[in-house]
């Protein structure tokens, strides 16, 4: 995973995972971040090829994807650095358009002979075909050898880009065989125009960034999802979630290899795969398995694997994410911490009209995001520490340091409104309540509840080594600062836990949610825990800038 600019980042190194040994620890690397990565247009030129893709579990499974015929005509967002687009990846390149647009996408196919004519839907857009042969559903590009787009092995599909919001991209031809083998992708689309109340940098302004109250460097596509004020967004993640059986796979590398040189539409040059009954062993998250999906976005050890599936936050950002399910299975994915407002499905604003005239927001508050086979879904996350029932800040009174002693007006619905406070967003019913009165007590000490210690009860470094927010909350609150008066700081130390392998109270204190498939065996790679559609959400202080250039 990448490094960050933060003093010390919470981390993770990709585990090795045999049948023989359950990995339950994650151990300490750099941390990485995601954004939603892609490529722009409105003219794209892609390939469909085979290449291996890797899996912690240390196989190379042979498969198909869509990549980049020559260089694209840009990145998104532009503040990534060291972005590339290979000639295959799974899933294939994002495109990113505005609404209003003509896109053109040109498809050559580079497949194998025997695996027949190949194509590109683009579900919920009105297309036009072009070159190629008449396939049941679209226009389809025959097998050519060269990446030169050419005679009927070059198709060109060209469409307006109408509906802002996520949609799928994935094959046409022999779906049940070619959207396995991973030809698929995602189209994202952005309004023409900038909702009233979106600001230019981030609908929350300047983050509290010690010690200049710098503002942030911007990683998203837009400011809004869809032209309605209601819809702006601080951060935002694209998730494709698909699965994979590698009896397929290696059926269709077998027969592929045994008729290479045959030529296509001959008698006998035709895979014959059974794609029934189907045992996926493989649960991804962008073309990526836990942990592989926490390494940074265009790591060089996953070629085809460009994106990554790593959500990274502060309290009370609108977080904007984008879901779409790639495969053939419903996946009920979780995101802990918080329920998904859902905006809108396929591209279409979810809205309702009130009596007197207003248009609001309907979509439903989802406690998982159940993603529906070809289906897209945009929804709003944040973390605001609601519920916690202790002052995740490290508030305290008595202390000297005026970062302890900083107010909660409750003026947003019951939470901080000074946007430039550290504490922006904070739920103020918690304000000034410690998470036990007594460092080391227990429930009758005055604490909600009795702390184990901290091995035995966190996730290794994953824990940021403190309940409370920030490098220095662990002090303020329970630590006696100088000039504070006597007896006024409880027990001597910090509340536990004061660290843990990788994080110390003085560096980097995050609070980590695990966010995961509700389904237990799409949480592990070829049946080994843990893996699958499986990640870990990171919730930052404001202190910190959350650096997603890679």
């Amino acid at each position: 995973m990448k490094a960050t600019n933060m003093k010390k980042a919470i981390s993770i190194t990709q585990m090795l995972l045999t049948p023989m040994v359950l990995v339950a620890l994650l151990l300490a690397a750099t941390a990485s971040f995601a954004a939603a990565p892609g490529i722009t247009g409105p003219s794209f030129k892609l390939i469909a090829q085979p290449a291996t893709l890797t899996q912690p579990d240390g196989e190379m499974i042979y498969s198909w994807g869509y990549g980049c015929n020559g260089a694209p005509t840009g990145f998104a967002p532009a503040t990534i650095v060291g972005a590339s687009c290979s000639s295959m990846q799974v899933p294939g390149p994002t495109l990113v358009v505005t609404a209003g647009q003509p896109v053109t996408v040109q498809l050559v196919n580079n497949l194998p002979s025997a695996a027949g004519n190949t194509s590109i839907l683009f579900p919920g857009f009105n297309v036009t075909a072009t070159g190629g042969v008449a396939g049941l559903l679209t226009q389809e590009a025959t097998p050519s050898s060269s990446p030169a787009c050419s005679g009927t092995s070059c198709v060109t599909y060209t469409f307006t880009a109408t509906n802002p919001g996520t949609h799928a991209y994935y094959s046409g031809t022999q779906g049940d065989l070619q959207v396995e083998m991973g030809l698929y992708g995602a189209i994202i689309v952005l309004p023409a125009t900038t909702p009233a109340g979106c600001t230019a940098l981030n609908a929350i302004p300047a983050h509290y960034v010690a010690p200049n109250n710098a503002a942030e460097v911007d990683y998203r596509l837009a400011p809004a999802a869809y032209n309605n004020p209601r819809t702006c967004y601080d951060r935002e993640y694209l998730f494709q979630f698909s699965e994979m059986d590698p009896r397929i796979h290696t059926q269709a590398q077998t027969q592929a290899t045994a008729l290479a040189g045959c030529t296509a539409g001959n008698p006998g040059c035709t895979l014959q795969v059974a794609t029934e009954p189907y045992h996926p062993a493989y649960f991804m998250i962008n073309g990526r398995s836990m942990p592989d999906d926490m390494d940074p976005n265009y790591a060089p050890q996953y070629p085809h694997q460009p994106y990554n599936g790593n959500p990274h936050m502060h309290p009370g950002e609108m977080v904007l994410l984008r879901i779409i399910g790639q495969g053939r299975w419903q996946h009920p994915f979780h995101e802990h911490g918080n329920h998904v407002r859902i905006l809108g499905r396929d591209g279409n604003l979810i809205l309702s009209s009130t009596t007197a005239g207003e248009v609001n927001l309907a979509g439903p508050l989802l406690f998982t995001t159940t993603t529906t086979p070809g289906i897209t879904m945009d929804g709003i996350f944040y973390w605001t520490g609601k519920g916690l029932n202790w002052d995740p800040y490290g508030h305290n009174p008595n202390s000297a340091d005026p970062l302890a002693k900083l107010p909660c007006d409750g003026l947003l619905n019951g939470y901080h409104s000074v946007r430039t406070d550290l504490n922006y967003y904070e739920w103020c019913q918690d304000h000034n309540k410690p998470v036990q009165s007594a460092p080391f007590g227990d429930v009758a000490g005055g604490g909600p509840a009795t702390l184990p210690d901290p091995n035995l009860f966190t996730n290794g470094p994953w824990y940021g080594g403190s309940p409370y927010l920030g490098p220095d909350a662990t002090t303020r609150a329970t630590g006696c600062s100088a000039g504070a008066p006597a007896g006024s700081c409880g027990a001597t130390g910090t509340t536990p836990p004061s660290g843990t392998i990788a994080n110390s109270p003085s560096g980097e204190a995050g609070f980590a949610f695990m966010w995961h498939s509700h389904n237990e065996r799409e949480i592990t790679t070829n049946n080994i825990f843990p893996g699958g559609m499986l990640m870990m959400m990171l919730v930052d202080s404001r202190e910190f800038q959350i650096d997603e250039s890679n």
